[in-house]
């Protein structure tokens, strides 16, 4: 299957399916070098693992990374990292149901229509129990950029209609702080009580909803992005939207840009010996570069598909079918997407970080 590989020169190709016997990625091009902290790698995967709170899901998977290859002595050797993550909790006979039957919304139907085979056991390749392989990767992604001061932090900004308010504080760890006290990752504790509550709810109800989540990126080194096909927000765009489902993105002043006028919308740049701008509207990307303003994008998620109700579909005939969704599934992925968004967002500027160091002589 084509599809499997993201970036150019900090390329990770990702690999397994949600019931196989395990899930992972091999990293090519990180450079030589690089400390690889095994602990942190694994502090990454679990904040996106299964079963950590009531509002996710019960499917209960430790996640333990295994390094194979591409480290000697703690670190990077500058040839391909391959990193393995078991299943351990695969429940198949929780999709016995729908062998021959397309849940709605999902990609039982797409998956079919084009390869004429399908994994029906939690979807398979198309199982968010793939986004483990990316956090893992994501995690050495942030090794590299740590060692240029960038900073990446995302959270919760809304689930359903429940909005939280815009961030003030500029420390991003007292922020990650914030983060890290409650079970929605919400940087704002009033707000994470009422999404907590409402996700509950609408579990109880054996629905799902949807969210936001917002993204920081900060210290961003002013010129990564290409000026055409490969700008930096349309890879970050591809990288999130990439996630699974993700709905939308939008950064800088996204499409409340499209209501103001130029007058109201350029960045004025100030005098000083680094270059800043008064407003961000440009989200810290101008013409597909990084200016060295932070960098910032929202990225909408859609409810998850699978509800504990009775739906009309239809089945690999094209008759008329009922299924009602069993198995455990999250009443809402943003939680644990956060660390995702992260993870994406990190293996974008890697790979740009590294393509920049050619752009000039």
């Amino acid at each position: 299957m084509a599809g499997n590989s993201f970036g150019k020169l900090f390329k990770i190709t990702t690999f397994g399916e949600s019931h196989g016997v395990a899930i992972g990625v091999i990293i090519d091009g990180c450079p030589a070098g690089l400390t690889i902290d095994l602990d942190f790698i694994q502090s990454e995967l679990d904040k996106r693992k299964p079963g950590q709170s009531k509002i996710t899901t019960q499917r209960k998977e430790s996640d333990v990374v295994q390094i194979l290859s591409g480290t000697f002595e703690g670190k990077s050797t500058g040839t391909p990292i391959s990193l393995l993550i078991p299943n351990e909790d695969q429940r198949s006979k929780d999709y016995g149901h729908n062998v021959d039957i397309y849940r709605p919304s999902h990609a039982d139907y797409t998956y079919d229509a084009k390869y004429g085979i399908r994994d029906h056991r939690g979807g398979g390749r198309s199982s968010a129990r793939e986004t483990a392989a990316r956090v893992a990767s994501g995690a050495i992604a942030k090794l590299l950029l740590k060692k240029y001061g960038v900073e990446i932090f995302a959270h919760v900004t809304s689930v359903g209609t429940i909005v939280a308010p815009n961030l003030e504080s500029n420390s991003i760890s007292a922020l990650l702080e914030q983060r890290e006290e409650n079970i929605v990752r919400c940087a704002d504790p009033a707000t994470a009580n009422q999404m907590i509550d409402f996700i509950d709810s609408v579990r109880k109800d054996g629905d799902t909803v949807g969210g936001k989540i917002g993204c920081i990126l900060k210290n961003c080194p002013v010129g990564l992005g290409e000026p055409v096909f490969d700008k930096l927000h349309a890879d970050l765009g591809k990288a999130m939207l990439s996630i699974n489902a993700v709905h939308g993105f939008e950064y800088g002043s996204g499409f409340a840009g499209s209501e103001m006028r130029g007058s109201e919308h350029n960045d004025i740049f100030l005098a000083g010996d680094k270059p800043k701008t008064l407003t961000n509207f440009s989200g810290g990307i101008q013409g597909g570069i990084a200016n060295g303003m932070d960098i910032n994008f929202v990225v909408a998620f859609k409810p998850v598909a699978t509800i504990m109700h009775n739906q009309q579909t239809i089945n690999s005939a094209g008759e008329a079918a009922e299924i009602k969704g069993k198995g455990r599934h999250d009443p809402c992925v943003v939680p644990r997407a956060v660390i995702i968004v992260e993870a994406m967002a990190a293996l974008v500027l890697a790979d740009h970080l590294l393509r920049n160091k050619v752009s000039r002589i």
